[in-house]
């Protein structure tokens, strides 16, 4: 495969200083600096240095930022990324309609190739979106050959991801302690740069906390625990309450949607300083519960983004932060509404929004040091939002306002990971598109055959319930 180049004809080779002029960069350091016509050099994959008319090695890459905003790059926290291939299969389902067709009937069906080509598929998206750092929810890995088809594709594209590993067909405190859980990870995980581990699994409120096992297994090897919290109908206030009373709570835990908890659940949940991962698409419209960041927020619980699932929603973390504070804002509104109030002020601005989208999701995966914020040291894992065809990137007026409120996954013009462009001019670098398509098509093909037209095509279309009609006393007439 030949490296690409820009339209000027530059070569894109990896490992070459980068420099960015003349952007407006969102910094979201600790003072949320913005500089107006600045520069970002990039030297060996790191930040070099930040300021306005920056010199700049001989042989860097230049990109023109002009009209452009340049941000960090964003971050989601929770995606089964193996489920990709089935882009939006279900987009009409409910969160029961998804248990029964993954995790009671047709999840079995997926092979390690089938893994492969929903995580590389994804990965791939989720760069051609500005999401640098994604973290695969992988709960479909039935198989240690499941798994290292996982990782095998995430390998395969440059980006920054984190195996989240899981296995929704039997329970967590089996599979962790078998032999082969704990070599995988030190086979394939340790001293990575780019690859984190964390195990991922579901707390159900047994009494007899089985899942202890797996907490236990976490700590040995030093990996945090993902896990779906405040799911309506699947883990509530139990779960929350056997996690913090047996000591398996911590700073590095993220609780993914932490909808429909009492005040009770939250505070523990503050208490252990562990963060959570709201993903608003899923949870107003799949029914875990009202997107809880305006919740969260109460209780001071520190807050990262994500997307959940392709078959439903995109990658777009664009998508994300506009849901996520219109859904916010609702409530603030709704609350006032029912005291016959009005509203005079916002609680969330667009400011926050974009910090849980980048340096907020660092936090969360314990990566602040490395990415999350432009700043000198730290990896250089950026975008820039820029489209000289377009009319959406005119004016920046208020550029946090402009990044929740305006952007769209078309205005990522450039993507750096590591240092290393990996999307520019609005195409990305050297990604084998031909390839993701055949072997999405092959999973598609081989999953439609295994279930029959019939399953496959009802799978797809659930029934719709009969609408209940309100007689109306009034007539127009002339």
């Amino acid at each position: 495969m030949t490296q690409r180049q820009s339209a000027t004809g530059e070569s894109l080779a990896s490992g070459r200083p980068v420099v960015l002029r003349h952007g407006l960069v969102i910094t979201m350091d600790a003072t949320h600096r913005v500089i107006n016509d600045g520069d970002v050099l990039v030297v060996d994959g790191a930040i070099r240095e930040i300021g306005r008319q920056l010199v700049a090695p001989e042989s860097a890459i230049e990109i023109d930022a002009t009209g452009g905003i340049i941000m960090p790059g964003m971050i989601d926290t929770h995606r089964h990324m193996w489920q990709t291939a089935m882009r939006a299969y279900g987009a009409d389902w409910t969160l029961s309609q998804y248990f029964v067709w993954y995790y009671l009937q047709h999840g079995r069906n997926f092979r390690p190739q089938d893994v492969y080509a929903g995580n590389f598929l994804s990965a791939l998206e989720a760069i051609d979106a500005g999401v640098t750092t994604s973290v695969d929810w992988s709960h479909g890995l039935q198989t240690i050959e499941h798994a290292e088809a996982a990782v095998d594709a995430l390998e395969a594209v440059n980006g920054r991801f984190v195996l989240a590993y899981g296995n929704i067909q039997r329970g967590p405190w089996e599979w962790t302690t078998e032999p082969g859980f704990a070599d995988f990870y030190r086979r394939r995980f340790d001293g990575k740069d780019r690859l984190g581990f964390q195990i991922a699994f579901d707390v159900t409120g047994d009494p007899s906390f089985p899942e202890r096992a797996a907490f236990e297994v976490a700590r040995e090897l030093g990996v945090s625990v993902t896990t779906h919290a405040g799911v309506r109908g699947a883990t509530g206030d139990d779960s929350i309450r056997l996690m913090h009373e047996n000591g398996c709570m911590s700073a590095s835990t993220i609780f993914v949607h932490a909808s429909t908890l009492s005040d009770d659940s939250y505070q523990r949940i503050a208490a252990s300083g562990a963060f959570a991962s709201v993903s608003t698409e899923s949870e107003q419209s799949a029914g875990q519960g009202y997107p809880s960041s305006w919740k969260l927020r109460q209780f001071d619980i520190p807050i990262s983004l994500s997307h959940d699932t392709s078959v439903w929603w995109s990658a777009d973390l664009f998508t994300a932060m506009r849901t996520t504070i219109g859904a916010d804002r609702a409530r603030q509104h709704l609350e006032a509404h029912l005291k016959d109030e009005t509203v005079t002020n916002l609680d969330l601005r667009c400011e926050e929004v974009v910090h849980w989208a980048t340096r907020g999701g660092a936090a969360a995966l314990g990566l602040d040091a490395v990415v999350g914020s432009l700043e000198v040291g730290k990896r250089a894992d950026l975008v820039l939002l820029k489209n000289d065809y377009s009319p959406v990137m005119f004016p920046i007026v208020n550029p946090y306002g402009h990044v929740v409120m305006q952007a769209q996954r078309n205005e990522v013009h450039t993507v750096l990971v590591n240092g290393d462009v990996v999307k520019h001019e609005g195409r990305l670098v050297n990604a084998d598109l031909d390839r993701a398509r055949r072997i999405a098509d092959e999973t598609v093909s081989y999953l439609a055959d295994t279930l029959g037209a019939e399953a496959w095509e009802g799978g797809m279309n659930p029934e719709v319930p009969e609408r209940q009609k309100r007689e109306n006393p009034y007539q127009y007439t002339k």
